[in-house]
């Protein structure tokens, strides 16, 4: 049975199971039959733990014990609970630059403010959901339309539609937060230009949205609403035509080589099990040290996700003031959950409990190893736009499609997304790549996984599976299509952050 389990760190008191093993069995690291059976990718005593111990994986706090556990006894969420925890933040202490790699080139579009894009999109913007429906229709219009079908270099239009934008506050958090997010969008180096629509009487004014400047440095931007045009079909027509004119600009710029600094890739990882923490997490966050090094950006978020492990992360800050921001977004959340009947061990989800991760200590230790060594360079707010290079930090929902909403708002123009249970999403404008933890789930969904990082359970080191990644987005970056965009995912996902009440 030696291949049925991998012993994490010297001093943890529990083995990972990597197939489904039966009551009775005998396991190297266990001196006794197993008592019970044991799920795959579920955790194992390998040694008695008493009532009150504390659970150690990653060589960190998982949890306390809630019962005693016999040798060999399955450790899961009815003998594992949150217990008490505290972090030493120390700030600072752990911020190692590392050392800087030659610069790799992209084929990439340069944009005229000296970002450079992935892809070559046109974008249907909208201020509110009154307005998603018209959105949809010009996009659809615009695909069957001979005169765009023909222009060059134009990777497609999407409608940018979402479920708010009205029946909110206008001067609250939630309408700030909303603001940067479709500016953001409409700012993201993936677009060739933007035709922002709006129904005309709604919260998030089109006028407010436009502001006093230009949305887009390039100047390739449109705006109209509903109202003011007259109506639906003209709408259509009018958006049709304008995104022609859009399109004879857009499809001028063609790919040209770029350094691999100009990439701003956001890290994810959604339906996440217990081979997230030893595989494809740590693989990326080898990829990501591998991108800063060169240059590059890369954004981790989703803050639900990192509670319990977040001393990880403010112990690389690059300046005080960084690591005390991140512990601000902590103290937000627990008051943010608290004040709605929530709290920040309402992760892991069933589907995680099911893939063997007990707390969200246990999750948040395996989600913050996709950031790599780095140093933490900054942390912004959800959406707010990415000014710092290197590894940062973006305050986010632990909702996949949300943050990942949040992170291009914020620049991203790349999404490598990790998932163990197998998850299926895309993010237009920005590709996504998808990492399988493990090499079941990748084989029953190979159509949707585009890297298997269950091999490194065969011996495949993290370091050869973190260069492949990097090669993987390098090609992705340079046009290569990833499965999620061969199966048309990315109409669906944009998905703002609701802060506050609907009314």
């Amino acid at each position: 049975m030696a291949d049925a389990t991998i012993r994490l760190h010297a001093t943890d008191n529990l083995v990972i199971a990597l197939s489904d093993l039966a009551k009775g069995a005998t396991v190297p690291g266990v001196s006794v039959p197993l008592p019970g059976p044991v799920p795959r990718g579920h955790k194992l005593a390998t040694r008695f733990i008493a009532k009150g111990e504390i659970v150690l994986r990653y060589g960190q706090s998982i949890g306390q014990a809630i019962e005693d556990i016999p040798e060999g006894g399955h450790i899961h969420s009815h003998n594992l609970g949150m217990g008490p925890h505290s972090t030493d933040y120390a700030i600072g202490q752990g911020a190692t630059p590392l050392p800087p790699l030659p610069v790799r080139e992209f084929m990439g579009y340069h944009r005229s403010d000296g970002q450079v894009g992935t892809r070559n999109y046109l974008g249907i913007l909208t201020s509110v959901n009154c307005s998603g429906s018209v959105a949809r229709f010009i996009a659809e219009a615009a695909e069957k339309d001979p005169v765009l079908s023909s222009m060059p270099n134009i990777d497609g239009f999407v409608p940018i539609v979402h479920n708010t934008g009205c029946g909110m506050s206008g001067v609250n958090e939630g309408y700030d937060t909303l603001m940067r997010t479709l500016k953001g969008y409409a700012r993201n180096a993936n677009f060739g230009g933007i035709l922002l629509v709006g129904l005309g009487c709604e919260v998030m004014q089109v006028p407010d949205l436009v502001g006093q400047g230009r949305l887009r440095p390039d100047g390739n931007f449109r705006y109209m609403t509903i109202q003011g045009t007259g109506g639906t079909r003209a709408t259509i027509a009018k958006g049709l035509e304008v995104l022609r004119e859009m399109a004879e600009v857009a499809s001028k710029v063609s790919r040209a080589p770029a350094p691999v600094s100009k990439l701003i890739v956001g890290l994810q990882c959604g339906g996440s099990d217990g081979y997230s923490g030893i595989t494809a997490n740590p693989a990326l966050g080898h990829a990501s040290d591998l991108l800063v090094r060169m240059g590059g950006t890369t954004i981790l978020s989703e803050t639900p996700e990192i509670y319990g492990a977040e001393h990880l992360l403010t112990r690389r800050a690059v300046a005080s003031e960084v690591g005390e921001k991140l512990i601000e977004r902590i103290r937000w959340w627990e008051n943010y959950t608290a004040i709605n009947g929530g709290e920040m061990d309402n992760n892991p989800s069933p589907g995680n409990k099911r893939g063997g991760l007990t707390t969200i200590l246990e999750k948040s230790l395996g989600a913050v190893a996709k950031g790599g060594t780095a140093p933490l360079s900054g942390v912004y707010k959800f959406a707010e736009p990415i000014t710092a290079p290197g590894f940062v930090y973006m305050d986010s929902p632990g909702y996949d499609p949300c943050s990942v909403t949040g992170q291009i708002a914020s620049g991203a123009t790349m999404i490598v997304f990790t998932t163990g249970r197998g998850s299926v999403s895309g993010y237009k404008p920005s590709p996504c790549i998808k990492l399988a933890t493990n090499n079941e789930m990748y084989q029953r969904m190979a159509e949707d996984m585009d890297i298997n990082c269950g091999d490194i359970i065969d011996g495949v080191s993290i370091e050869a599976k973190g260069a492949e990644i990097l090669e993987k987005i390098i090609a992705v970056a340079s046009g290569e299509q990833t499965l999620s965009e061969e199966l048309g995912f990315g109409g669906a996902e944009f998905v703002p952050w609701q802060i506050g009440a609907v009314m």
